[in-house]
């Protein structure tokens, strides 16, 4: 049996954390993919539109390979952006803008992994210089854990929204159990915390 490529493994972790991501917004409202559920303002679309740049950045930009012709959008890393402007989606910026843009960063993202081997180096330009070189291998690590990251985010919102859970569409990676079973579940939770609060 042939074993994947280091290459092929870390590019299937990374597609697992954006296919997680993205159907966190299915079915929603444009309220819903928008409203800042944490006092941080944390938002299912503003997640989306943060890895999207995460990935042209990172992927583009640090491999002298930049996505946008001209002048980037003004919450671009490279530039000088209003603070946290690419962890939410302006009305303008419409559910398909976004999500096309997040897959326009996959294309992107994957020709720069098929072309460059994993120990090739480029430079972060947004990085202090001194520890602005990097590889391929260290830039696939770090998005790979931005992306999972933001995808445990999204999926506690998602939850907290409508109850929808679970990792992937088909894979929720949940133990079975109906709804009686998890308000039991968390109730035991609760009494648990509350008996370890008095000892």
């Amino acid at each position: 049996m042939t074993q994947p490529s280091p290459k092929a493994d870390l590019l299937r972790y990374l597609q697992d954390g954006r296919d997680s991501l993205l159907w966190k917004l299915d079915g929603l409202s444009e309220y819903d993919i928008r409203r800042p559920m944490t006092p941080t303002g944390t938002n299912l679309l503003g997640l989306v539109k943060h890895v999207a740049g995460v990935e042209l950045g990172y992927f583009g930009d640090t491999f002298g390979r930049p996505f946008f012709d001209g002048e980037p959008p003004s919450w671009w890393y490279t530039r000088d952006p209003e603070l946290n402007s690419d962890m939410w989606a302006t009305a303008d910026e419409s559910r398909d803008d976004i999500v096309r843009l997040y897959h326009q960063a996959w294309e992107h993202s994957d020709s720069t992994i098929a072309m460059l081997p994993l120990d090739a180096t480029g430079r972060v330009p947004w990085w202090p210089e001194e520890r602005s070189e990097v590889t391929l291998n260290h830039i696939l690590v770090r998005v790979i854990s931005d992306t999972q990251r933001h995808a445990g985010h999204a999926d506690i919102l998602r939850e907290l929204i409508d109850g929808s859970v679970g990792y992937l569409r088909n894979n929720d990676s949940l133990p079975p159990g109906d709804q009686a079973w998890w308000q039991d579940y968390r109730s035991r939770l609760e009494r648990v915390a509350r008996e370890a609060d008095k000892s």
